[in-house]
């Protein structure tokens, strides 16, 4: 009789826990509770767990009338493999009392104890207070930059994105952008199938142009039926292995080359070369997530003229090489 199968390995927990202080945003606590706090069987190997700390456990002013209750005290961050600071509150509004020391205190003693932390919105303010951020690049809510970076100068604060990664620590702008930074992460951890699994049930984008550094993929934007350039765009998401230069596209487009790359910006966000190379790493992800094509038939399929030259533009916009990414996120066959 054939010995009995061993269970299969589970995942250790990824404890994620939010800090709250005396003050939080409904709405950007709500995207990490929504992103972390549930069960996903239909994700392979979701291994999350989500708790709320506050300084005092109990209820939390959350505005318009609203509170939040806090499970936990401060002590969960002792535990947590990542730390979310939510929005606090807006800085303009008292900003002496903006920050909690507690909760301060608590981002500094979970960094240096190697958590991963994480801000949404004007939790960077915590971070900034807790020392986290001096020397780091870090984003905010556009309207409160000015002010983060007058009361922290060591802080160098960018506007313009969606999303910032300075590993271990990542700062997010508001609100919605919240969303784009935790399903990054669920990227980072899980590879892009899983993120995409979950913002599907969330009924929203899995990818969203970041403005700057973090191009992770950009989707096809749509296009009033008579503008030229929504032809445009579809032909090139269809053909990433094709070679193509801002002339040949103009032409399709029946546009002069400065003309349609002004056009092509000004209804993208981004130009018509860097769109086309975050389409093709992206396409590049899907493969090596889902297919055992070489990485020379990979850079092949994504319009890539050598595996070098894939290696260079994945490693610069991933993070990781796509031999190193495969071994990470490869799906089980």
């Amino acid at each position: 009789m054939a010995a009995p199968l061993p269970p299969p390995r589970r995942a250790r927990p990824h404890r994620v826990v939010s800090l709250v202080g005396s003050r939080v945003s409904p709405f950007e606590l709500a995207v990490p509770c929504e992103v972390f706090g549930i069960h996903r069987p239909e994700v392979d190997g979701w291994h999350y767990t989500h708790q709320v700390a506050s300084i005092r456990p109990g209820p939390v002013p959350a505005g318009s009338g609203m509170a939040v209750t806090a499970e936990v005290g401060l002590e969960a961050a002792e535990r947590a493999d990542t730390v979310v600071v939510p929005a606090l509150a807006t800085p303009m509004e008292e900003p002496e009392r903006l920050v909690d020391p507690e909760l301060a205190a608590a981002v500094r003693a979970a960094h240096d104890r190697g958590a991963r932390i994480v801000s949404l919105c004007s939790g960077a303010f915590a971070l900034a207070a807790a020392g986290i951020l001096d020397g780091r690049r870090a984003t905010t809510h556009w309207m409160n930059a000015e002010e983060l970076a007058r009361r922290f100068p060591r802080v160098t604060v960018d506007p313009d994105v969606l999303w910032v990664e300075e590993h271990p620590v990542y700062t997010s702008a508001g609100t919605a952008a919240a969303i784009d930074l935790c399903l990054h992460l669920v990227r980072t951890d899980l590879g892009a199938a899983a993120a995409t699994a979950v913002a599907r049930r969330m009924v929203v984008p899995p990818h969203r142009d970041g403005g700057q550094a973090q191009f992770v993929h950009t989707p096809v934007p749509e296009c009033a039926d008579d503008d030229p350039l929504g032809p445009v765009l579809g032909w090139m998401a269809a053909h990433l292995d094709q070679p193509v230069t801002v002339e040949q596209l103009a032409r399709r487009a029946a546009l002069s080359p400065r003309t349609f790359a002004r056009r092509f910006v000004a209804t993208t966000g981004t130009t018509p070369l860097q769109w086309l190379l975050t389409q093709r790493v992206a396409h590049a992800r899907h493969l090596l997530e889902s297919t055992d094509l070489p990485v020379e038939r990979v850079a092949q399929a994504c319009g890539f003229a050598t595996a070098a030259g894939l290696r260079t533009h994945f490693a610069r916009i991933v993070g990781t090489p796509p031999s190193a990414y495969r071994r990470r996120f490869a799906l089980a066959g």
